[in-house]
C-alpha cells in the first residue's frame, strides 16, 4: 500500500459543501487545492477564507488552494510527479457528472474518483457506467461513498467511508489519501452495490421524512428503513451488486444516517411534503441538491424495467411527480397485500 505519510496531490473538482468539506479535511495531510466554475464564489471564498454560500463559519485550512481556473486546477495533479501520487476527485452532483467528465476527455488525468450518488436522469446509468462512456477505460476511476454528512467532516468529527474501484492500486492511493485523523476509509471492488446503496436511500430518505412529518412513530419510520434496504438490496443484486455491501457503510449505514439525520436534505424534501408544501417550492427553499428528487424519477423507471419490486421508491415518485398525496403514499404501502419477508 501507498506510504501515507507521504503527501498526495490532490484536486477537487466542485466548490459544494460536500466538496469543500472533503478538501477541508485533506488538506490537512495533503496538497490540495479546490476549484469551482463560478469566479465570484471562489474569490469571496479565498477572501473570507471559508465558503460563505455551503459552509458558512467553517474556515478554510491555510495550505487548501481555491481556484476557478480549470487548467490550473488539472495542472495540479497531471503536472504532478509520480511520488506526489495524484488524485482527481469529482465532486458534483449526478447531473453535472457527465459535463465535467467531457471537460476532462482527452487530458492526461490520473485517475478519476467521484462522490455523487445516484442515477443519471434520462439514462439511468450509474456515476460509473457514465464515466466508462466518456472516458473508457483507461481512467482508473472510483467512488467514495458512505455515511457523512459534510458539515461533519468539515469540522473533524468522525466517519467512515468506502472506496469502490476495479484497480487495486487507485484504492490503495484514495485510502492513503483519505484515511487517517477523523475519517476511517474501508475498500471494496463491488462499485455496483456501493452506488446502487448510495442513490436509493436517498428516496428513502424522502419516504422517512413524510412519515415524521405526518406524525407516524419511530414504529414505521424502522418498518420504512427496513423495508427500504430490502428495496435496496433487491435492485443493487439485479444490476450485480454483491448482497454483503448492503450490509455495510454504503447500505444499512448511508441509508440509516440520511433517514434519521435533521441534516439530510432529502429527509427535509419529505418533512415539507408532509406539510403540503408542492415540489418547487421545497426545492428553493432548500437552496442544495436533494439527490433523492430526480433519482426516485430515474429508479422507478430502471425497475419498471427490469421487473423489480419498489413499492415505497414508486409511492414517493408518486408524491414528487405524479401528483398523488403524501398522506395516501402510506396508506397505498399499507394497504399492499402481505407477503414473505425474504422474498
Amino acid at each position: 500500500m501507498t506510504d501515507s505519510k507521504h503527501p498526495h496531490k490532490i484536486t477537487v473538482l466542485g466548490a459544494g459543501a460536500w466538496g469543500t468539506a472533503v478538501a477541508i479535511a485533506l488538506a490537512a495531510r495533503n496538497d490540495v487545492l479546490l476549484w469551482g466554475r463560478n469566479a465570484d464564489a471562489m474569490r469571496a471564498t479565498e477572501a473570507a477564507r471559508e465558503n460563505l454560500e455551503y459552509l458558512r463559519g467553517l474556515a478554510l485550512p491555510p495550505r487548501l488552494g481555491v481556484t476557478a481556473d480549470f487548467d490550473a486546477a488539472l495542472a495540479h495533479v497531471t503536472a504532478a510527479k509520480p511520488d506526489e501520487q495524484p488524485l482527481l476527485i469529482a465532486a458534483c452532483p449526478v447531473a453535472g457528472l457527465r459535463p465535467l467528465l467531457e471537460q476532462l476527455k482527452g487530458r492526461a488525468i490520473p485517475n478519476i474518483v467521484w462522490l455523487c450518488k445516484g442515477f443519471e436522469h434520462g439514462t439511468g446509468l450509474l456515476p460509473h457506467q457514465v464515466a466508462r462512456a466518456v472516458l473508457g477505460d483507461a481512467v482508473p476511476a472510483a467512488a467514495l461513498s458512505g455515511p457523512s454528512f459534510a458539515q461533519e467532516v468539515a469540522r473533524g468529527l468522525p466517519c467512515a467511508l468506502t472506496v469502490a474501484s476495479n484497480s487495486e492500486a487507485l484504492r490503495e492511493r484514495v485510502v492513503s489519501a483519505v484515511h487517517g485523523g477523523s475519517i476511517r476509509v474501508y475498500s471494496c471492488d463491488d462499485l455496483v452495490g456501493v452506488e446502487v446503496g448510495g442513490a436509493v436511500k436517498n428516496i428513502l430518505a424522502i419516504a422517512t421524512g413524510v412519515a415524521d412529518g405526518l406524525g407516524l412513530g419511530l414504529n414505521a419510520r424502522a418498518a420504512l428503513i427496513t423495508r427500504g434496504l430490502a428495496e435496496i438490496t433487491r435492485l443493487g443484486t439485479t444490476l450485480g451488486g454483491k448482497p454483503g455491501t448492503f450490509m455495510g457503510l454504503t447500505g444499512i449505514g448511508d441509508l440509516l444516517l440520511t433517514c434519521t439525520g435533521d441534516l439530510s436534505r432529502n429527509r427535509r424534501v419529505g418533512l415539507a411534503l408532509a406539510q403540503g408544501k408542492p415540489l418547487d417550492t421545497i426545492v428553493a427553499e432548500l437552496g442544495h441538491v436533494a439527490e433523492g428528487v430526480p433519482c426516485a424519477q430515474a429508479v422507478r423507471e430502471l425497475a419498471r424495467k427490469l421487473g423489480v419490486d419498489m413499492p415505497i421508491t414508486n409511492a414517493v415518485a408518486g408524491v414528487l411527480f405524479d401528483g398523488d398525496n403524501a398522506a395516501d403514499m402510506v396508506g397505498k404501502l399499507l394497504a399492499r397485500d402481505p407477503r414473505d419477508e425474504l422474498a
